[in-house]
């Protein structure tokens, strides 16, 4: 989608490959709910894992209001009857918003709240990203001594 492609585009060295065009296609075999932040996500690794120059990885959470109460990864049942949506990403090394969309309604601190609960998250995340490709680099190392 045009807004995945944007963030992605916010985190790729793009300037690097001028002529170029750098295609990344999204396959969602189950969806329950957060599909596009999840393939935001997974998208940001394969990129990197593929060595394309990245200023950052994008990391996406997506917090809502269910029942009055504010929540992280909603299911597909809080998100089609919960009262807000609120999907970001953002690259952690500089907490840059490069996506953010709503949908329903949440007051100011509801916002402030639901924000700060995604920028926890993202943290533990980008950690999970840095470990899955330092794991995958570093088991390439191993096979290649062997």
């Amino acid at each position: 989608s045009k807004v995945v492609s944007e963030a992605l585009e916010a985190a790729i060295m793009v300037e690097l490959f001028p002529r170029a065009q750098i295609d990344v296609f999204i396959e969602v075999l189950q969806a329950d709910a957060g599909t596009r932040i999840a393939g935001l996500t997974a998208a940001s690794v394969a990129v990197a894992a593929a060595g394309i120059p990245m200023r950052d990885m994008v990391v996406g959470c997506t917090a809502g209001k269910v029942g009055d109460k504010i929540v992280l990864d909603l299911s597909k049942e809080e998100d089609n009857f919960g009262q807000a949506d609120l999907p970001v990403g953002i690259l952690p090394k500089s907490d840059r918003v490069v996506l953010m969309q709503m949908d329903g309604d949440l007051s100011v601190e509801e916002f402030e709240q639901a924000t700060s609960m995604i920028m926890k998250a993202t943290k533990r995340i980008a950690q999970i990203q840095r470990d899955a490709l330092t794991k995958k680099y570093e088991t390439k190392e191993k096979e290649q001594g062997e």
